[in-house]
């Protein structure tokens, strides 16, 4: 089952983006009027973030698709598991 959410500003109660203790990359919870909570680990919002100014300042380009694959010989320090823009 897909679900689709369409998020507006004023279903947003609070969003909270921070280091957790013990932890050493920042997470974003976003927390919504009926209670519900997104949490997105960095990569994710770097990922996000990255494609929001590709689209929004790109003089041609009018959207992004990023597809999450494994990647085989990465760098080290990165994730198996990348968002990659197709």
């Amino acid at each position: 089952m897909v679900v689709t959410m369409n998020i507006r500003n004023e279903d947003i109660r609070e969003i909270l983006v921070e280091i957790p203790e013990g932890h050493k990359h920042i997470r974003t919870k976003i927390t919504l009027q009926d209670g519900s909570e997104l949490v997105f680990q960095e990569a994710a919002v770097a990922n996000i973030a990255r494609a929001y100014i590709t689209v929004k300042t790109h003089p041609q380009k009018e959207s992004v698709k990023l597809k999450g694959a494994h990647v085989n010989g990465k760098k080290p320090g990165y994730a198996d598991w990348q968002l990659l823009e197709e």
